[in-house]
């Protein structure tokens, strides 16, 4: 077969892998790794819990259909008419696993012997759905249990009920196992639908690094994957209001101490946009309130912070938003202080040592990734999902200087922002 093959290439660090378009309509990513024993596989969907809204060129109109449908339908994959998946890995010493995310579900394994019998059962199975009225209600009652584990997990309500108080209207704001009353109104002629939809090849990627060989990574490729018509998918971002819709959120869980999350709400992005952004904000946060910051020594002396203060960037399709999360005997101070600080410093400016030292361990993480296999492979489908490549977060970073920082620092609204608290029980 004839294959689009790109080489991409940074030369700036030496590293470089191979993208092919092929003819079955998948994405192929190739991260052949010389002295390295094991191989890592993904083969991923551009679907996930937010795709609730969408549309084909077999579709007179968009359809709506109910929420959680897409982790749902990651579990029924794993089982066929025949066996478990499970079992066919566990025959090759392989580990193999799948997840579903907000804008994708994937499907993986990682081994150190018989690769390409792995990847021809990830192809095989991920491509033969098997969904029968009584598979589909068996099902419910597992992932109905696993709703409820998570609604009552401290960790996965501060964060969900966070997104809840920013977002008007994203699906995001929805568990991505949705909920108990959702659930229940999936059956096997949804799934099928969603999976005609989704699971098209021109919709997928697969991606794999580590110790392999590529001609027959390529021979196998051609022998599984089935070739499919592009149906032009479109999926709905609903629109979504500057502001944040609640300022603040207050459980109570069992927990040993309050859990808090911040969230900073930020205008939709293109990819590009928010890969910028995403580096950005993280190295702008991370100078001015980060652990070696001379804010964050100054609430842990305090006692308002422990070691689980955390700051970073959460981005998804259609989301982007800076976040602050940790414990802490007092949440609401702890926000107005991060608030001050970050005021203050527009006019007082953060440190330049501290940004270069910041910009110099963000750099290093970046390089760090690629002598990773998993890392390397997880790379490559998150960019293709997202429509970026993996060597520009490098080229990001060394661009980077401190005047783009404090533009950043200046930009970010601190009043557009959402808390969310778990008390303990008394």
């Amino acid at each position: 077969m004839e294959y689009k093959k790109e080489i991409i290439e940074n030369t700036k660090i030496g590293e470089k892998y191979i993208r092919i378009k092929h003819p079955s309509g998948c994405t192929v990513c190739l991260y052949p790794m010389e002295k390295y024993s094991s191989a890592y596989a993904l083969f991923g969907t551009n679907y996930g819990s937010v795709d609730t809204c969408f549309k084909t060129d077999e579709d007179e109109a968009f359809v709506t259909v109910p929420e959680g449908i897409a982790h749902y339908l990651e579990h029924k994959l794993f089982e066929s008419d025949e066996c478990s998946v499970f079992s066919e890995f566990a025959k090759t010493g392989a580990n193999a696993n799948a997840y579903t995310s907000f804008d994708r579900t994937v499907y993986l394994f990682s081994c150190t012997q018989r690769f390409e019998e792995n990847l021809e059962i990830l192809l095989n199975f991920v491509q033969k759905p098997y969904f029968t009225d009584e598979n589909v209600e068996k099902e419910r009652g597992i992932i109905g249990q696993e709703i409820d584990m998570y609604r009552d997990d401290p960790g996965w309500r501060v964060f969900f009920n966070c997104l809840q108080a920013v977002y008007y209207n994203n699906p995001i704001r929805i568990d991505i196992a949705g909920s108990s009353e959702s659930i229940a109104k999936i059956d096997k002629e949804l799934l099928y639908r969603c999976y005609n939809a989704f699971y098209n090849l021109n919709n997928m990627t697969l991606s794999i690094a580590g110790s392999f060989d590529t001609e027959k990574v390529l021979e196998i490729c051609d022998k599984c994957l089935k070739p499919s018509a592009n149906h032009k998918l479109e999926k709905i971002i609903p629109d979504e209001p500057y502001q944040v819709k609640e300022k603040s959120v207050t459980v109570k869980l069992p927990c040993a101490q309050p859990l808090f999350n911040i969230m900073y709400k930020f205008p939709q992005m293109t990819p590009k946009e928010a890969q910028t952004a995403y580096i950005t904000y993280t190295v702008m946060l991370e100078t001015c309130l980060g652990c070696t910051s001379s804010f964050y020594k100054n609430m842990y002396e305090q006692n308002l912070i422990n070691e689980s203060f955390n700051v970073g960037v959460f981005y998804c399709r259609g989301v982007f938003l800076c976040v602050v999360d940790g414990e802490s005997k007092d949440p609401f101070i702890v926000k107005e202080k991060i608030n001050s600080e970050l005021i203050r410093l527009r006019t007082d400016l953060p440190n330049k040592d501290e940004f270069e030292n910041v910009k110099k361990r963000v750099y290093g993480g970046f390089l760090y990734y690629f002598e990773s296999v998993s890392s390397n492979a997880t790379s490559m489908l998150n960019a293709e999902m997202l429509g970026v490549s993996v060597f520009d977060g490098v080229d990001i970073i060394s661009r980077l200087t401190y005047e783009d920082m404090v533009e950043a620092l200046n930009n970010l609204d601190t009043d557009n922002c959402s808390i969310s608290v778990v008390e303990p029980t008394e």
